[in-house]
């Protein structure tokens, strides 16, 4: 038996993905400024730390959907890693975006550390929030309806994350 959807649950599912990716969205725009101009490190360690926690990704990503696809619990495959692991993640985050005064080394360190640890958060949520997409219904159509809604969502914060990040920026940090 297929059982579809409603508009409101394709909604909800599409609001869960449009909240992770404010955070990821504001990193992708912001992260690279923030470590330069604000942090002070150096725009080619900056490079290097970016481009090595994406290789780590490589690794992490593929161990976390084996993970998720074999998690046995009350809540399912999918949904233990949203709730357990969405404070992390925003704690991750908000310490990603702290900055302490030590040396530049200790700087260094620091960004490399809670960078990786953010990205892992991120990894142990989405990855399982997007396969959560092939089991909420039996119905391939409606799993591509969900998904649409899903990437709509995503798109409308995208859009309302670059239009207000500068402004908050500047709200909450000043110059």
């Amino acid at each position: 038996m297929n059982t579809a959807l409603t508009v409101k649950e394709k909604i909800g599912y599409g609001m869960g993905d449009a909240g992770c990716n404010m955070i990821g969205g504001a990193i992708m725009l912001f992260l690279n400024y923030f470590y330069t101009d604000v942090f002070g490190l150096a725009p080619a360690l900056v490079g290097v730390l970016l481009l090595s926690v994406r290789v780590l990704d490589a690794v992490t990503d593929p161990i976390m959907g084996a993970i998720a696809d074999r998690t046995q619990s009350r809540h399912g495959r999918f949904r233990p890693y949203l709730l357990w692991m969405s404070l992390p993640y925003v704690l991750f985050s908000v310490l990603m975006f702290t900055t302490p005064e030590w040396t530049y080394n200790n700087k260094v360190i620091y960004a490399f550390v809670t960078y990786f640890l953010m990205s892992l958060a991120y990894t142990a949520i989405n990855i399982p929030y997007c396969s959560l997409g092939s089991v909420i219904t039996s119905d391939p159509k409606e799993r591509v309806s969900c998904q649409s809604y899903r990437f709509i969502m995503v798109g409308i914060a995208t859009l309302l994350l670059s239009m207000t990040l500068l402004p908050m920026a500047e709200w909450f940090g000043g110059a």
